[in-house]
């Protein structure tokens, strides 16, 4: 780690709309788009029908192999306090560089999720109970590494009668009580299932940031977040938005599935109807060939165009490139947020 480089550890992976009856949904006001991109393409491509291949991977798209010492001394460190990290279990391509540099990004609630979305590289089936001792590992951890920024995300658990929002709350809490002075993001799973007591519960925390991905456009929602519900996203982010003014509210999407850029944007004008002030765009990257293909691989310059809507549109902080993941620069991102 270089001198002056702030230390992060970042902790992070039916098609009935719930909406926000106070919202305006852009989604509403066009037509569905299947011309270019049908998502029938995506399920052909799995199930070996006549759909194109995937593309190719460019030549210029390339990240940091995730070896050295600095990676092995990051990965001893989080398995001497039993923590997971999304980094490993869902493959994030940006492993080696983020290691590296002494960030991370580490699930809690288990490696286990409830959903299997055909684009993640995370476990699914039957996950343990939470562990009651996580959250003061973690603060051990924090504490230790004398972290001054924390991203904390989860599986899905859909097992739980609250989604795991009181496991979320236990973990802010106890890190609060043990790092006065530390930054707390929490990258929430859509608690499909029990969002009124979920909710309650985030808003009692007060975390740093609040962060959930909408991951893709709602047309492709069916194939690419089975389970989850575009109206549903949308609703957590304007309700928690409204519910807890002065908290900063992230969102994030994959480019590259299928989508058409004129459904971005309208993602993006939902995105901000609905309360979100930080937002990530990155280029989506199949874990394995048993993952969803990629459709497309957008340039460096189309990112920055859609990084220039985003602006134009009136979020304060934005972060789209090939490799942004949600996580990605989180405490540097706030502090654009914030100016």
């Amino acid at each position: 780690m270089h001198e002056g480089q702030s230390r992060v550890m970042c902790l992070f992976c039916s098609d009935v709309r719930h909406k926000d009856p106070n919202v305006n949904y852009s989604y509403d006001r066009i037509p569905q788009m299947t011309e270019q991109f049908p998502s029938d393409t995506l399920t052909a491509v799995l199930s070996g029908g006549g759909a194109p291949r995937p593309a190719p991977k460019p030549s210029w798209l390339k990240v940091q192999a995730p070896f050295g010492p600095e990676v092995s001394e990051m990965k001893r460190r989080l398995r001497s306090h039993g923590l997971a990290t999304v980094c490993e279990e869902a493959s994030c391509p940006n492993l080696g560089t983020c290691f590296r540099e002494g960030v991370a990004t580490v699930m809690i609630l288990g490696r286990i999720c409830t959903r299997s979305c055909p684009f993640c590289d995370v476990d699914h089936g039957r996950p343990a109970p939470p562990d009651p001792e996580e959250p003061s590992r973690l603060a051990r951890m924090v504490a230790e590494a004398g972290l001054r920024y924390l991203v904390v995300t989860s599986v899905d658990r859909d097992d739980l009668p609250d989604g795991g929002a009181e496991h979320f709350a236990a973990v802010v809490e106890t890190l609060r009580l043990h790092n006065p002075s530390l930054g707390i993001e929490i990258l929430v799973p859509d608690f499909r299932h029990s969002l009124e007591v979920s909710l309650r519960v985030l808003a009692g925390i007060r975390p740093t940031v609040l962060n959930h991905n909408l991951e893709t456009v709602p047309r492709l929602y069916r194939t690419v977040r089975p389970g989850a519900d575009y109206g549903h996203s949308l609703s957590l982010l304007s309700r928690y938005a409204l519910l807890s003014p002065g908290i900063p509210v992230k969102s994030g999407i994959m480019a590259g599935l299928g989508e058409t850029r004129e459904e971005i944007g309208v993602v993006l004008r939902d995105m901000r109807m609905s309360g979100v002030t930080m937002v990530t765009v990155g280029q989506y990257l199949p874990p394995s060939k048993n993952h969803l293909p990629v459709v497309r691989y957008l340039s460096p310059s189309e990112f920055d165009e859609i990084g220039d809507e985003a602006r134009r549109l009136g979020f304060d902080a934005v972060e789209s490139g090939p490799l942004v993941r949600s996580s990605y620069h989180a405490e540097s991102l706030l502090g654009e947020e914030r100016r």
